[in-house]
């Protein structure tokens, strides 16, 4: 048996609650009733701390690999640019025109190349898996 109550909300409150039960399907008697039931029960806190703890792991672990994605992106840079500058002979002047010109159409194409890879939503780590599982299949062919 069902005690019936009437109480007052306010007006965006009301509408808020007939919206979502509109939505859900279900009637706002459904909605203020589950509501109150989850208010009120004892380990609700529990619950919510449990499910806000939880989400907090996994958003410390998603950090923890961009941290770890964004060290090595700066030290492969780090790295390259030390080697290139270190094996790169500075050029005469009489060169460096036409070395611009190249280096001009060099950097275009890599932004066009960067701009096709972006777009397929394959990056370089994808790439690189497929080469480690390539060379793996190699490597079990060969044994």
């Amino acid at each position: 048996m069902r005690t019936k109550h009437t109480f007052r909300l306010p007006p965006r409150l009301a509408a808020q609650l007939a919206e979502y039960a509109i939505r859900k399907r279900v009637s706002q008697a459904t909605v203020v009733e589950i509501a109150l039931t989850s208010f009120l029960s004892a380990d609700g806190p529990e619950r919510l701390e449990a499910a806000l703890s939880r989400r907090l792991d996994r958003l410390s672990r998603q950090a923890d690999r961009l941290e770890h994605g964004l060290e090595i992106s700066n030290e492969s840079l780090a790295l390259f640019v030390r080697f290139w500058l270190t094996a790169t002979p500075p050029l005469p002047d009489s060169a460096q025109p036409a070395a611009q010109a190249t280096g001009k159409e060099r950097y275009t194409g890599f932004i066009e190349a960067l701009g096709r890879r972006i777009a397929r939503g394959q990056g370089i780590a994808f790439e690189l898996a497929g080469d480690r599982h390539a060379a793996r299949a190699e490597d079990i062919d060969e044994a």
